[in-house]
């Protein structure tokens, strides 16, 4: 949505996708601000034609983050709407099957033990009926995992409000991740297109989409990981506008104390910002997403990077002549501590239960195993037994390569080419409720084809915005996908499932609207009803496609010939 300016003499500010162009001001040279159509030179505001005018509060924020966004009570409205219509797909009949399904049988049982012990035990073979049955019989041995405990700690809250016998308990937290999941993408949405009719559409179609859909309904850890990695970006968002802010105030202080511009010496690298609490909080969620599991540190990698890098473009805009050095010293050393460091101690905190205790597995491993070096002497006992921990975990990851079924190649992830089957029965007529022949229930992690394909063709779409248009926000998708998607190519033998894809998914649909919006605004205001009727049929188009495969998301009773006619490929069975 692109908004006039409010000083005298407003002109268009805004570029195609609300940014203000960014130019360079200085104390020599100020450049008038553009707008997305050339416009005669004599249009150009008069309130920055001059040094001056270029410092002031309001100048500095138009540059650096564009007009104000004022989404109004419709701003609440729509994302709340489409959060609602996501708890009750996500909620209902939450407890069907009533069994663990797939990888249930690990991470669910592990919850109940962390309840009862507070850290994993190990369990008999072939115990998933008594579980289930509502009589858990844990061993009384520590069970040797390689995921950290946060995501079981969260399942392990769902089975302690409403019980572990039953799937409504073991499948409680990751619906309701998997429902604030859908409220932070539109909020985010909104916030990133400033439109509440864009944030709405990337809420709705998270909403539908089956492959969240179904894990937003499994009691495993992968949405978990998603939902910290999506708040994360979310307080980085936050932290990128709080910096532009105090960026502009500290300049603009500064050029008011010494009539009209900054001092030369403070244009050289620019103000320092001072800690900023939103990007605490993104570096505490980011180690949150290292504490379910290990892949988060992909995201911490990309997220830092990330926020540096838009630090440095502000100070470039504001005028700050050494802004890559500025962007390093003055923001890259802070943002190092706030991210990683925050986010260590964040995952340290995660295993507090295995700390506490004593009977954890590997917990007494440096009773046997005496510090060696100097800096061995430092460490505590129960961290050093912890490091040894991770190095057979580290050990472990680059080693699998059990086969299975339905693993698959992160090649194939991008078609969708190899889902994951977590659930099947067969029926009979009359078995059940089968009204005909042969019936099937079926719960695959299949994703809404129309939007997954359509995602993977707009990540293609973001390569030439963030070229050619310079899009910050296409290049910030760029890079979780990259932390998403490509980092697992490092690891080529490794067994892999196409569900890993769910830490990036809601960043594919926030890569969709980006060129849906595009879409919207091409060919200029005369046809931007048309584009609107095209958009709107491609989200019914999208709805319609959920509705058709919502069966084998929910595990629903269907005719066997209906459920073969949605395994559109023979590698989806």
């Amino acid at each position: 949505m692109c908004v006039r300016a409010s000083p005298p003499d407003p002109a268009p500010a805004c570029t195609y996708d609300g940014r203000v162009p960014q130019s360079t001001p200085t104390a020599q040279s100020v450049r008038p601000v553009q707008s997305a159509s050339p416009a005669p030179a004599t249009s150009a505001p008069r309130w920055l034609s001059t040094p001056a005018a270029a410092y002031t509060d309001a100048a500095l924020r138009l540059r650096l983050l564009g007009e104000r966004f004022h989404p109004g009570r419709w701003g609440w409205i729509v994302p709340l709407a489409v959060t609602v219509l996501a708890g009750v797909l996500r909620l209902i009949r939450l407890d069907h099957p009533h069994q663990l399904i797939f990888d249930e049988t690990y991470y669910v049982k592990d919850a109940f033990t962390l309840l009862q012990s507070g850290v994993e035990m190990n369990w008999p073979e072939d115990h998933n009926e008594q579980f289930a049955a509502g009589n858990p019989q844990p061993e009384n041995t520590p069970e040797y995992v390689v995921h950290p405990p946060l995501g079981k700690w969260l399942i392990a809250l769902g089975m302690a409000v409403f019980g572990a016998d039953n799937g409504t308990g073991w499948r409680f937290s990751a619906a309701v991740a998997g429902t604030l999941s859908v409220l932070l993408t539109a909020l985010i949405a909104q916030r990133l297109f400033r439109s509440v009719f864009l944030g709405g559409i990337a809420g709705l179609l998270l909403a539908v989409e089956g492959h969240h859909l179904v894990m937003s309904r499994t009691g495993l850890l992968d949405i978990f990981l998603s939902f910290f990695v999506l708040a994360a970006f979310g307080a980085l968002l936050l932290d990128r506008a709080d910096g532009r802010r105090r960026l502009a105030e500290r300049l603009a202080a500064a050029a008011a104390r010494h009539g009209g511009a900054p001092p030369s010496s403070l244009l050289r690298y620019g103000p320092w910002l001072g800690w900023r609490p939103w990007r605490l909080v993104a570096g505490i969620l980011l180690g949150a997403a290292c504490g379910v599991k290990l892949s988060g540190l992909a995201f911490m990698a990309v997220f830092g990077l990330m926020t540096v890098l838009w630090d440095m473009n502000a100070r470039r805009v504001a005028g700050i002549r050494h802004w890559v050095r500025a962007g390093v010293t003055h923001d890259g050393l802070y943002a190092f501590v706030a991210v990683v460091g925050v986010g260590a101690a964040t995952y340290l905190a995660t295993w507090t239960g295995w700390l506490v205790t004593g009977n954890g597995y590997n917990r007494q491993w440096h009773t046997t195993h005496p510090p060696q070096s100097w800096w061995e002497h430092l460490v505590p006992g129960p961290l050093r037994s912890l490091g040894d921990y991770h190095r057979q975990s580290t050990q472990f990851h680059g080693g699998l390569s059990s086969g299975h079924d339905y693993a698959s190649n992160p090649w194939t992830w991008p078609f969708m080419g190899r889902p994951t089957s977590f659930y099947y029965e067969g029926y009979d007529d009359g078995a059940n409720g089968c009204p005909v022949d042969t019936c099937s229930a079926a719960i695959t992690d299949l994703a809404n084809p129309v939007i997954w394909w359509a995602g993977t063709l707009a990540v293609l779409a973001l390569v030439f915005l963030w070229l050619g248009r310079r899009d910050w926000r296409a290049g910030a998708f760029l890079g979780v996908y990259a932390a998403g998607q490509l980092v697992w190519f490092l690891w080529p033998e490794r067994t892999m499932f196409f569900f890993y894809t769910i830490a990036y998914t809601p960043f594919l649909i926030l890569a969709l609207t980006l060129c849906l919006g595009a879409l919207m605004r091409f060919g200029g205001p005369a046809n931007r009803r048309r584009n609107t009727v095209l958009v709107l049929a491609f989200v019914a188009v999208a709805v319609a496609a959920s509705a058709f495969f919502m069966p084998v998301w929910t595990g629903e009773m269907i005719p066997y010939e209906q459920w073969r006619l949605r395994m559109w490929m023979s590698s989806w069975i």
